[in-house]
């Protein structure tokens, strides 16, 4: 809890912005890294994303629903954009955004082929730091296609580091750092280091634009600009004009030259026709790169504008750019001694908030990845704009798009309008939300920003995402997809860390959030309950490859598969509720009645997972030979056939657990009687809750999927370095499927399922996931999580070898430390100074300029911890921040 004498001036920033005195976070970094390819941009009839806008396109083209950019920032309605572009005098283009390979040119689907990292972030981005690491010899572009699409899924991805681009250290460090004086007053500094052994010249470009809002049609808008105002101060103004926020102005240091555009598409270049504006978007690119004196605009009007400057630099030497984006009229000089000491104060700043929050983190090492991982979950909010009803019928002033279209991809979402700033899981990979990522962001993030994290959930449940039918928007390439129904436990966890962190409970969260969710739920138990059996499907459920078919596709045995995982989720979404409406109905009664109707929801789904798999099927989802949860495929017959694939779908059962307090039971007397009166009238339901008397104040009770005999014979599996425990958590797939890989003959036809530690084989979802074998964040999590409810109700008495064959006995509390701790481990560094998640590549373990800049990647590879898929996903692996918090190392 936060004493308002020890509140630090972060703190205090935080609160004026939660009360809306002061619009601290209205700038951010939210421009995205990847506007092209994305779903949003898409006007083709068959939905080729990545061909429809490719990366040699952006650069001349107008984006429709957002911008991108480096290392840059926005205000939270992205009219207004700043960012950094450069160049080395060898490349073809201007570096203005990051490049990568496309879902159909890596040999493991998209992928960014840059290296970035986001140094620093406090919650209301008052202090910022990015680096952008630029090769000074041409950089790669086709060579990095040409290698990654000839080889073959079984091969590594072809990285920039590869290439040797690196070599003797040719390259530049390019810092970018932000420092708010005021909400609308930042200071801007940007510093450019020669890490080579020659000297180099580098042309840095802070560059401010306008997002295209005026070529589209519809409603009349005012056309906002650019232009330069005079200073005999020895400083260069852009001046900018924005009916939202008036004039502001970017100040430049020194001088420098000023090059204005439009940011309009070049469609000379592109499609051969006649250009609407006589300057266009890549004008700058064609006057630096090219020496086309005409491509910019001799007026200095436009609405995309950049400074000039030619840093020489000697090998080791560094250069310094200062700028000033400001509300303030520049009257006077705007880079004296206060502008060093504004950055210097908000860097302390951020020093003194984050080390409040270090938590059981007790080295300078651990630290250091606990802060960068969150710095990366603040730098990954983004602008996200996308309004499918427009989006589809397409724009007024911009030609009809296929009309196939209107019923294609989306089509059943014309209600969603979304033109937020919001958690992404990576902005150049994922620049665009899921619903599940984001459940996992949020917890992370509440550590540090609880208003963020509510705010975020309520969004998803707000009537311009959620389907009127109660569905929640899973991501922009399929909004109806179906993600795993975390955002109860989200809401529930927010709700107690704020408590724990502020010292306060926001009733009024977590009841507007259960409101919504109760239409979520049934839309959950309408659709996807096939039989009305409390046996659930759900298609891939966020496990991508897991399965021994693509679960989200029609079977080629027809018939469906009944999921240990969905049925699972479900019963976890039904102890999240009973949970809320429990909390809730301690200040309002009207919530017990809900929260019966939740316990026995839970009771349901709980004996159809364990006894009869659906009531009268005769195939439970629990394989009591094995000892394992398993999937049954319903086949046209009615055969029901266990998929015996020990994969996480097993473990899943494992994460619906809830004790009940005997405290908080006798404040709910209504609840308890209705639960009495169950307990006596419906035999069953003993199988599936437990007593125990290790709570001073009574009898405490369990609600658990699995009982305490099955919880034993699962942790056999769970904690066997041969089956699912690797030295950096608990892997997706058994290592038993290794060497026993599971195949199902099905009309001639082979369908296997091995275990692939690294990258997956396969090509379903794209291939670029693998959950045949890597450690992943969100499910290790809730794994460590549900291990503490155990130990909470077991106590010390109940013990399993960890691991096994080892002979040392723990209690389940150690036992999820003890997995905390090793996927702590993969970021820090070991006794050989090496991070596993670095891999094998020595420049990343062992160079100054690179061994402590962490990369949080989507997964892991399942035996030696290195990077996989996503390279900045800090997103849901941002949880190790939490981790490092509550375990240390």
């Amino acid at each position: 809890m936060t004493s308002p004498r020890d509140i630090s001036a972060e703190e205090q920033r935080l609160e004026e912005s939660a009360q809306r005195k002061v619009h601290w976070k209205r700038w951010g970094p939210y421009l995205s890294e990847r506007q092209w390819g994305t779903v949003r941009e898409d006007y083709s009839a068959e939905g080729t994303a990545w061909e429809y806008f490719p990366h040699e396109h952006a650069r001349s083209r107008a984006y429709r629903w957002g911008e991108d950019g480096l290392g840059g920032l926005s205000d939270r309605h992205q009219v207004i954009c700043f960012a950094v572009a450069l160049w080395n005098g060898r490349d073809p283009i201007l570096k203005e955004r990051l490049f990568g390979v496309t879902g159909n040119q890596g040999n493991h689907g998209e992928d960014v082929k840059e290296y970035y990292y986001y140094l620093d972030s406090t919650p209301t981005h008052s202090y910022m730091k990015y680096l952008y690491k630029y090769p000074q010899a041409e950089f790669p572009y086709q060579r990095l296609i040409e290698e990654n699409r000839r080889r073959g899924r079984e091969q590594p991805e072809f990285e920039l580091i590869d290439s040797g681009i690196f070599e003797s250290n040719r390259y530049f460090d390019v810092f970018v750092e932000y420092a708010k004086a005021s909400a609308e007053d930042i200071l801007i500094r940007i510093t450019a280091c020669n890490r080579g052994p020659d000297a180099a010249e580098l042309t840095l470009l802070p560059t401010v634009w306008l997002r295209n809002e005026w070529s589209w049609g519809g409603a009349t808008l005012q056309r906002p600009k650019l232009d330069t105002r005079i200073s005999d101060k020895g400083e260069t103004t852009v001046q900018i004009q924005h009916s939202l926020y008036g004039m502001r102005w970017l100040v430049c240091e020194k001088s420098p030259e000023l090059l204005f555009t439009e940011n309009e598409t070049n469609f000379t270049k592109l499609f051969g026709t006649e250009n609407r504006t006589a300057y266009v978007k890549d004008g700058i690119n064609e006057f630096i790169v090219h020496g086309n004196q005409g491509a910019v605009n001799p007026a200095l009007t436009g609405t995309k504008a950049a400074a000039k400057y030619v840093l020489q630099l000697a090998p080791g030497a560094r250069g310094q750019v200062r700028l000033r984006l400001t509300d303030q009229t520049p009257v006077i000089p705007q880079f004296g001694d206060n502008f060093d000491a504004v950055f210097a104060q908000r860097s302390s700043e951020a020093d003194a908030f984050f080390k409040k929050r270090h938590g059981a983190a007790k080295s300078d090492d651990a630290r250091a990845v606990q802060r960068q991982a969150l710095s990366g979950l603040l730098w990954s909010k983004q602008f996200y704009h996308y309004d499918v009803s427009t989006w589809l019928k397409g724009d007024p002033a911009q030609p009809p798009p296929p009309a196939k279209r209107l019923t294609g991809r989306n089509h059943q979402w014309r209600h969603l309008y979304n033109a937020d700033v919001l958690s992404m899981p990576d902005k150049w990979e994922f620049p665009w939300y899921a619903s599940w990522d984001l459940a996992f962001h949020c917890v992370a993030v509440a550590t540090v920003d609880p208003t963020l994290a509510k705010e975020q959930l309520i969004l998803m449940l707000r009537e311009w995402y959620m389907h009127p039918n109660g569905q929640i928007p899973a991501y922009e390439w399929a909004l109806d997809d179906v993600n795993p129904p975390v955002h109860a436990w989200a809401a529930l966890r927010v709700y107690q860390i704020e408590r724990r962190v502020r010292g306060q409970a926001d009733r009024a969260f977590l009841e507007k959030v259960f409101h919504k969710l109760l239409l979520n739920f049934t839309w959950w138990v309408n659709r996807k309950d096939v039989e009305g059996m409390n046996v659930f499907e759900g298609g891939f459920l966020g496990l991508d490859n897991i399965g021994v078919f693509d679960r989200s596709a029609p079977l080629p045995t027809g018939g469906y598969i009944e999921q240990s995982d969905g049925t699972s989720w479900m019963g976890m979404y039904s102890l999240n509720m009973l949970a809320i409406a429990m909390e809730l109905a301690r200040a309002n009664p009207a919530y017990e009645d809900v929260a019966s109707k939740f316990y026995e929801h839970f009771i349901h789904i709980a004996r159809a997972l364990n006894e009869i798999g659906g009531e009268g099927a005769g195939v439970s989802l629990w394989d009591e030979a094995d000892g394992f949860y398993y999937d049954v495929l319903h086949m046209p017959s009615g055969v029901r056939q266990p998929l015996r694939v020990r994969s996480m779908v097993g473990l899943i059962p494992l994460f619906a657990v809830q004790a009940l307090e005997p405290q908080v039971l006798a404040k709910l007397p209504g609840f308890t009687r209705r639960m009495q009166w169950f307990v006596e009238n419906r035999p069953a339901v003993a199988n599936h809750m437990e007593t125990s008397k290790s709570s001073p104040h009574g009898p405490r009770l369990l609600l658990s999927l699995v009982n305490r005999q099955r919880l034993l014979r699962m942790a056999r599996y769970l904690l066997d370095e041969t089956e699912f425990l690797s030295p950096y958590g608990i892997r997706s797939l058994s290592k038993y499927h290794h060497e026993h890989p599971y195949i199902l003959q099905v009309d001639g036809q082979s369908h296997d399922v091995a275990y692939e530690p690294a990258e997956s084989t396969t090509g379903l979802f794209g291939g670029n996931s693998n959950w045949r074998g890597p450690v992943w964040f969100p499910v290790n999590f809730l794994l460590i999580e549900s291990l503490q409810k155990f130990h909470h109700f077991f106590g010390d008495e109940l013990k399993v070898e960890c691991p096994v064959g080892s002979g040392k006995m723990l209690n389940l509390w150690e036992v999820s430390a003890e997995l905390s701790r090793r996927m702590v481990r993969l970021f820090l560094r070991d006794a050989k100074g090496r991070r596993p998640v670095f891999g094998g590549v020595d420049k990343f373990q062992g160079d100054e300029h690179w061994r402590d800049l962490i990369p949080f990647y989507e997964y892991f590879h399942g035996d030696n911890g290195a990077g996989l898929g996503a390279s900045h996903q800090t997103g849901w692996t941002a949880l190790v921040a939490k981790l490092i918090e509550q375990s240390g190392e």
